[in-house]
């Protein structure tokens, strides 16, 4: 067992829990995360300018099997393109991905573009349980009206969407609470999980969720000592946070994290929200939301 797992599978195995869900890991095709790992090497402008060193650089396969090792029982394979004409491609490759790695919950993505209903319903027709979007990569107004049809069928479709929306690490010309929330306006049952608590506007994003039943949050490098550095929670929001405790799942942002797996989990607990809140985020809430087995279902509001 690699080095490290242990205080994964311990941190678990002390909440009584059967392994962890995580709603926000990443495998695309190589040459692509290849290129994404050559930005923040370089400290791209999106990456707010700050040193990333990539913690899990490793080929496909040995990342699978840390997930595995750690204890993940389900993950993702959040991907996004950063330009049209990428995510039918993409989606390709994922749909292959899922089936060669059965606790991959199968991702697809989007982009507005001509077509991109079509294959949206393609991509749900052909199984996928989860759509990535990413608003500050991609560079566009998700309540763009090229959109509008493919939200309302992931809506209708009960299809969970983790969406980057928020402004962190450095915001996009589209990003913040605004542009999402007229998405919301329209389609109110649409399952969109906030990728990052919506950093660093989390008390809006948290707004958001308060008044919509099916927004989500996920805890992607929330709480971190890295992300705490430079774009704190508002410890007056944590009232807020443990209220919608049914609807925070773990996102972790494997592998491309400058610190270890463990210390996201570890941030979550020194947050001292209790046991049962711990163990809904790490497993229950999205084991319910996707119907893993031995999902309880949780309380919603």
């Amino acid at each position: 067992m690699s080095e490290g797992s242990g205080e994964v599978r311990r941190f678990w195995t002390g909440l009584g829990l059967p392994g962890l869900v995580d709603v926000h890991t990443h495998f695309m095709p190589e040459r692509v995360l290849h290129k994404v790992w050559a930005y923040f090497d370089a400290q791209g402008p999106l990456t707010g300018g700050l040193a990333w060193p990539i913690t899990y650089r490793a080929k496909e396969e040995e990342r699978a099997l840390l997930l595995r090792e750690f204890g993940v029982r389900a993950f993702t394979s959040m991907l996004y393109p950063h330009k049209p004409g990428m995510a039918r491609w993409l989606n390709g490759w994922a749909a292959d991905f899922a089936a060669r790695t059965p606790d991959c919950l199968h991702t697809a993505t989007l982009h507005p573009e001509p077509g991109v209903e079509t294959y949206v319903r393609e991509a749900v027709e052909a199984g996928a349980r989860v759509f990535k979007a990413h608003v500050q990569v991609g560079n566009y107004d998700p309540a763009d009206d090229l959109l509008d049809r493919a939200w309302g069928l992931l809506a209708e479709a009960g299809i969970p969407v983790v969406i980057h929306c928020g402004s962190g690490p450095a915001p996009g010309k589209h990003t913040g609470p605004g542009p999402i929330a007229r998405v919301l306006a329209r389609h109110p049952s649409l399952r969109l999980i906030v990728a990052h608590l919506g950093m660093p506007e989390y008390e809006e994003f948290l707004g958001l969720a308060e008044r919509y039943g099916q927004v989500r949050l996920d805890t992607t490098m929330a709480f971190t000592d890295f992300t705490e550095r430079f774009m704190p929670f508002p410890r007056r929001a944590l009232p807020r946070l443990a209220a919608l405790g049914d609807r925070v799942l773990l996102g972790s942002d494997f592998p491309n994290i400058p610190y270890s797996y463990a210390h996201q989990l570890r941030a979550l607990e020194r947050l001292d929200l209790g046991r049962d809140w711990l163990r809904a985020v790490c497993h229950d809430n999205a084991a319910a939301l996707f119907g893993l087995p031995g999902g309880k279902p949780p309380h919603m509001h």
